[in-house]
């Protein structure tokens, strides 16, 4: 039976279809759950052609919206900011259109293309952590050990909504899962995978414009690879692709719009400047800033309401002006403790992934307003219920995780295993990629949705705890391209 079991199913097929499961309930199944708007939603639906139904009625952050309108006619919104979203959200409406409504868009579209995208990254990923030379029991526990990090609904919620979030889980899950079938040489035509790394990644950092940075990491996470694939194509087109992902983070970051620019701007100082400071009117009249706009201090912006309109000439000549990213940074920088308060204020939400400032539910399936799914949350709640909550912590560990990459490289040069570089300046990546989300989420947008804005950090960290538990399991730790030794 067993014997069966494994000629059958492999773990990769395995953790497939556990996957589709857990998920396709989650978000098809009426009622279905998924992520209420807290505002951020018109930033993607208009530029796409779809439109709340009722304005007046239109459910903020209480319940999950399923039906909206698509427009009929000539489209004037432009777009807010340039965001490789819009590719998904387009193919949903065309989905949509063709198989329910030329009218009437229902979420479920959106969770769909998204769902056949995260179901091919499950199985690419469970590939590349499992042993595919000997399929051992090890494997299968291995699988389901995906399942229960990456099937967690905290992460799938974001499917069923408009935010950018999906973009990056999938993108993360893809780019992990393509290096490391990379280091095994996996495929005889290596550069299908290659193909699927490199637009994986643009379509990670152009995704939103916190993204722009991540492109510095990726080419770090880039030159592992070029340790590895050394021919005469190889080494033309690995450059060429960190000059584009450098190329396409500064664009992300300059075609934003001033709109959108000026939200975070100004939530980057009255949810953070000012959030830990005594006498704000004071700091800010040293910066070159009137002392007035202290009384900003803990504000947030919506598209709903705000304390001030982020339009009005007072805010958009004689406050948003006058300082900058790098305005920000060098205060936080004079300001030592309050920037150390301020990490730790994010490193508390740093494995907050579910998003409780919004609810999971329609409003027709009897959920209270803002109720939170419970259903297949367990390894999101034990990593946010038990990992330490200081940003030393995250320091410390990213620290340690390159120290112990490091030796692992040496050793590979000495082994003359240079596949190893592979992982170990993916991990190398990876931890920048966790130090640089803290940074860029407190200094670009304060403490405004840390579970959004921090969601990189669970990610990155996630997936170098399965590759490693992966690499113990299968007795190559030390050696990583030795598959099949154990």
């Amino acid at each position: 039976m067993i014997e069966k079991f494994r000629k059958n199913i492999s773990p990769p097929l395995l953790a497939c279809v556990l996957a589709a499961v857990i998920v396709g309930y989650l978000l098809f199944v009426s009622p279905i759950n998924g992520y209420a708007d807290n505002g951020d939603f018109a930033r993607v639906i208009y530029i796409n052609g779809i439109y709340p139904l009722d304005t007046k009625n239109y459910q903020y952050t209480t319940y999950l919206t399923q039906h909206y309108g698509l427009f009929k006619y000539y489209n004037e919104h432009i777009a807010m900011l340039f965001s490789s979203q819009g590719i998904f959200v387009k193919t949903a409406v065309l989905l949509n259109k063709l198989f329910y409504s030329k009218t009437v868009f229902d979420i479920r579209f959106m969770g769909l293309v998204y769902y056949v995208f995260y179901l091919g990254a499950i199985y690419l990923l469970t590939l590349a952590v499992t042993n595919s030379n000997r399929r051992k029991n090890v494997d299968y526990v291995i699988a389901l050990i995906v399942v229960f990090m990456f099937a967690d609904s905290s992460l799938t919620l974001y499917f069923n909504s408009f935010f950018a979030e999906p973009v990056m889980i999938i993108a993360m899950m893809y780019i992990t899962a393509s290096l490391l079938l990379l280091m095994k040489k996996h495929f005889a035509r290596s550069w299908y995978i290659l193909a699927v790394y490199f637009l994986s990644s643009l379509a990670l950092v152009t995704v939103k414009q916190q993204n722009a940075p991540l492109a510095l990491s990726l080419v770090v996470v880039t030159i592992g690879i070029y340790f590895v694939y050394r021919n005469k194509l190889s080494r033309l087109l690995i450059p060429i692709s960190c000059l584009i992902l450098l190329e396409s983070g500064i664009a992300t970051y300059v075609m934003i719009t001033d709109q959108f620019s000026n939200i975070n701007s100004y939530q980057s100082m009255t949810r953070g400047v000012m959030l830990k400071e005594q006498d704000p009117g004071n700091s800010l009249e040293k910066g070159g800033i009137s002392r007035q706009y202290g009384l900003l201090k803990g504000d947030i912006y919506t598209q709903t309401y705000a304390a001030t309109s982020i339009k009005s000439k007072n805010i958009t000549k004689d406050f948003i002006p006058k300082y900058n990213f790098a305005w920000i940074l060098k205060y936080y920088l004079t300001h030592e403790q309050q920037f150390n308060e301020m990490l730790d204020v994010a490193a508390r939400d740093g494995y907050l992934v579910q998003i409780k400032a919004v609810g999971d539910f329609t409003k027709k399936s009897g959920a209270k307003t803002h109720q939170q799914v419970q259903y297949f949350t367990l390894y999101g709640a034990m990593m946010k219920a038990f990992f330490p909550k200081k940003f030393a912590f995250y320091m410390t560990l990213c620290v340690v995780l390159v120290a112990l990459y490091i030796v692992i490289f040496v050793i590979s040069v000495k082994s003359n295993e240079m596949e190893s570089a592979i992982k170990v300046f993916m991990v190398i990546g990876y931890t920048t990629m966790v130090i640089g989300t803290f940074i860029t989420a407190v200094v670009g947008d304060g403490d405004a949705d840390l579970a959004k804005h921090l969601l990189m950090v669970p990610l990155s960290l996630n997936l170098i705890f399965l590759q490693i538990i992966s690499d113990v399991l299968h007795h190559n730790f030390w050696h990583p391209s030795r598959e099949g030794e154990y």
